[in-house]
């Protein structure tokens, strides 16, 4: 869930650590674990289904345990499959995860027609592996983007049946009446379908402009600035400041990265279990 504390460009005051992870229940365990089948097919041993077929059979333990569909394992757990141990290099199978502050005047793409600047060529290199983006930024939108060098992460953080929370900072001109709050947070009908914000709170401003703090909960292209073009009203600068569990560390500045250690990205994976 989201901390209650609101978002302030001007005067932003976030805890001085690194990555800011957003607040989360405190009985959550930080061990990463995985999926024994997954582990078992990659281990060479057969296919998944193939493995599911063995562990269904009885013949894999954990710790001395007849494992089951849908068991986990750590990197403390003892596997068997009859009396052959099997081993887990799970050190080896931690993906690398970024944290990046987009600038305005950039693309989250690896090649433009018209040659404009890319994240991608602010990323450190990678020899046998590449960078997923976690999510996109239009051109004219800064703020937090996440690459990670694994897949099923970046998937699992995307997709929309998991409802990962997006929240930004929204400077407009002019301040936004009862009615239109009621409908950037009940619906707004655009072209691609009907898109809303769970919350959304004014945050103050000086002058003509005022800023807000909106969040959704899916990821389509430009939304929400559509949203609030929808209503006629332009939006003069938007910042996204979390996705899902990680808050845009104050620390990061505009055009630099920073990758999570080992303990943060175990503590990511775990919470996104």
């Amino acid at each position: 869930m989201p901390t209650n504390k609101p978002f302030r460009p001007a005067k932003r005051k976030m805890p001085l650590r690194t990555p800011a992870f957003a607040k989360q229940d405190s009985s959550v365990a930080t061990a990463t674990t995985y999926k024994l089948q997954k582990l078992l097919a990659q281990k060479g041993l057969g296919s998944r289904r193939e493995m599911e077929t063995l562990i269904a059979s009885g013949r894999v333990s954990i710790n001395g345990r007849v494992a089951v569909l849908g068991d986990r394992i750590g990197s403390e757990d003892r596997v068997q499959i009859d009396k052959r141990v099997i081993r887990f290099d799970l050190a080896e199978r931690l993906p690398r995860v970024l944290l990046y502050h987009k600038p305005e005047g950039e693309i989250v793409s690896r090649n433009d027609p018209e040659g404009r600047p890319t994240v991608f060529d602010k990323l450190p290199h990678l020899k046998s592996s590449k960078w997923i983006a976690i999510g996109r930024l239009d051109f004219n939108t800064s703020g937090l983007l996440i690459f990670t060098t694994d897949g099923s992460l970046a998937n699992r953080l995307m997709h929309p049946r998991f409802e990962v929370e997006r929240e930004y900072a929204v400077r407009i001109i002019g301040e936004l009446t009862t009615e239109q709050i009621t409908r950037l947070t009940t619906g707004i009908q655009l072209e691609d379908g009907t898109a809303s914000f769970s919350q959304l709170a004014e945050q103050g401003g000086e002058g003509i402009n005022r800023w807000y703090r909106v969040i959704l909960q899916e990821g389509k292209n430009r939304e929400v600035r559509r949203m609030f073009e929808s209503l006629g009203i332009m939006v003069s600068r938007l910042m996204r400041v979390r996705f899902g569990p990680i808050n845009l560390p104050p620390r990061i500045k505009r055009g630099k990265w920073l990758e999570l250690e080992e303990k943060e990205t175990r503590r990511l994976l775990s919470l996104l279990s």
